[in-house]
């Protein structure tokens, strides 16, 4: 059951200290913001994985702006108290840092999230320092970036060189240093990750990145099988929805064409 004093950036910051994992689950609507704050996830993050999962689009970069708030504002509604972090889409704070203020702050201002989260690695470092400084607390993201995807020619493995490896590193501590209060890992050798994680106050919140970071994150849709198309090796199943739905599905046509459905018990 979910605590009722709604966690802070220095609550999250003290788990880590105590060495109490932090569980961070993505939701787009109000039923399943509901539902994980319920059972005690952490950290409800609005991920721009709306895109692939929610929107039907072949990859992250067409989600807009305004698609994302739309989502954070229900999973707020769904969750008043939990702690929501929304994800900050493509060229949204890319192109222009007061653009990308003006933005961020939308999310705190109209969808009443208590944070936002960025992609990328020192070229963002100056506008990370910018929110941060203007009252806007910021999560990092390193290691493969979902966004970046059409540059780096698919969905790629970070940290497998050393110089690489340090080059994270050196990312985590210069976000550190610049305010961010937390940075995702995403898909790392756990090697790197358990380096990272050692290396910064902050808390790491792992996804593909093995079991050392301070806590860890993953899509919604896969956790419960609802994306069925395959199976992400970063990814547990702990339910399997998507096949109870067809299921579903099958079953509510069938009795609607076989005139079984509805019964004299659901007519009035």
């Amino acid at each position: 059951m979910s605590t009722e004093k709604k966690l802070t950036v220095s609550c999250l910051r003290r788990k880590k200290e105590k060495n109490e994992k932090i569980v961070m689950l993505t939701a787009y609507d109000a039923a399943t913001a509901a539902l994980a704050y319920r059972c005690g996830v952490d950290v409800l993050l609005v991920g721009d994985s709306m895109g692939n999962t929610v929107l039907g689009y072949e990859n992250t970069i067409p989600v807009t702006l305004e698609q994302s708030l739309h989502h954070c504002a229900a999973v707020r509604r769904g969750a008043p108290k939990a702690f929501v972090i929304g994800d900050m889409p493509f060229m949204t704070y890319q192109a222009d840092q007061n653009e990308a203020l003006k933005n961020a702050a939308r999310y705190l201002q109209e969808a009443r999230a208590d944070a936002v989260k960025l992609e990328g690695g020192a070229e963002i470092l100056p506008l990370v320092k910018r929110m941060v400084s203007a009252g806007v607390p910021v999560m990092c993201h390193i290691g493969l970036l979902p966004q970046q995807v059409l540059v780096a020619g698919g969905y790629k493995i970070a940290g497998k060189t050393e110089a690489d490896a340090q080059r994270l590193i050196r990312e985590a501590q210069e976000f550190e240093a610049a305010g961010a209060f937390a940075v995702v890992l995403e898909c790392l050798p756990a090697a790197v990750s358990k380096e990272i994680t050692a290396a910064v106050k902050i808390p790491t919140i792992g996804i593909g990145a093995g079991k050392y970071c301070d806590g860890q994150v993953q899509v919604v849709n896969d956790i419960l099988g609802l994306f069925t198309a395959f199976v992400p090796k970063h990814t547990k199943r702990y339910a399997e929805l998507g096949i109870q739905i067809e299921k579903a599905f099958s079953e509510y046509a069938g009795e609607v064409r076989e005139g079984k459905f509805p019964g004299d018990e659901h007519s009035f």
